[in-house]
């Protein structure tokens, strides 16, 4: 099985056990049950050996994510914008309300079969990877691996927080002009920017804002959770949005727009964006004509 990612368990560790370290620093891995067969199939070793998903981690380990053997997923045909592609990784706008991946049909990592040629190099995965994640519910830019050494090397960058994301949201409420959040997630610092980009008021929510979200950290639903403790929620967040808030139908307005990064094998840099998605501009008229016509 060829090695995807190589990781040295630092200094600074504190007490964690292999099954909850492996969701940090395997983001490819897309849940807790997918980290647990890849340990009871030796696809993550320590130091070489087979382990159990409760080892306890210990600093200058060396933990080993290797590429599954197990069969090719089956295509889910759903066709997708390829932002970027070459030989050896790819962009693509994921679209909402579809999982990355998991253990399902319905699934990004199954629609990528048909969208994206495999790659020629040596080292070539038997098929391409999501790097990272975006909730089901978010949309936007996804970067994809076609080889092993460009998944060790964009992972690299993601845990060295050398890759600068830019996410478009609407949230419930006037949020000030520009801030910085910071609020623990699961007992671990995280950190969010944002910006404000317009006010509109609402009859429903009062005011609504558009804002651009530049993630300094990676915490599972980070600006999710950070907007929301701020006081003001994501539109459509079903999970962290307030009752009765939830437009039905209308999905989260939260999708990744930027993304800034050195590709894994020339270093050269990338910039990628998507525009701002249309349903954004149209709620906006739509809510400041609603108030117009009412007030």
């Amino acid at each position: 099985m060829a090695i995807l990612k190589t990781h040295y368990v630092p200094e600074e560790i504190e007490a964690i056990r292999l099954y909850d370290y492996a969701a940090i620093i395997f983001p490819t891995l897309p849940s807790r049950k997918a980290i647990k067969k890849a340990i009871s199939r030796e696809e993550i070793t320590v130091n070489g050996l087979k382990t159990s998903t409760g080892y306890w981690v210990i600093p200058g380990d060396e933990v080993v994510l290797k590429e599954s053997d197990v069969n090719p997923p089956k295509e889910y045909k759903l066709e997708l914008l390829v932002v970027y592609e070459d030989d050896y990784m790819a962009v693509v706008n994921k679209p909402a309300g579809i999982p990355v991946s998991g253990n399902q049909y319905r699934t990004i990592q199954n629609a990528l079969i048909g969208n994206l040629r495999l790659s020629n190099q040596e080292d070539a995965l038997r098929w391409v990877k999501p790097v990272h994640r975006l909730d089901a519910a978010t949309s936007g830019l996804l970067i994809v691996a076609k080889t092993a050494k460009a998944l060790v090397k964009l992972g690299q960058q993601f845990e060295a927080k050398e890759i600068a994301k830019t996410y478009a949201a609407i949230v419930i409420g006037e949020i000030d002009e520009s801030g910085n959040i910071q609020f623990e997630i699961d007992g671990l610092a995280s950190e969010s920017q944002f910006e404000l980009l317009e006010v509109v008021p609402s009859l429903r929510n009062k005011k609504l804002s558009l804002v651009h979200l530049y993630p300094k950290t990676g915490r599972t639903h980070q600006l999710r959770i950070h907007l929301s403790k701020l006081g003001f929620p994501i539109l459509g967040d079903q999970l962290y949005g307030e009752e009765g808030q939830v437009l039905v139908g209308k999905g989260m307005f939260l999708c990744a727009i930027g993304l800034q990064f050195h590709h894994p094998i020339t270093n050269e840099p990338l910039c990628v964006d998507l525009p701002l998605p249309d349903k954004y501009a149209a709620l906006m008229e739509r809510e400041k004509r609603r108030w117009d016509k009412y007030n």
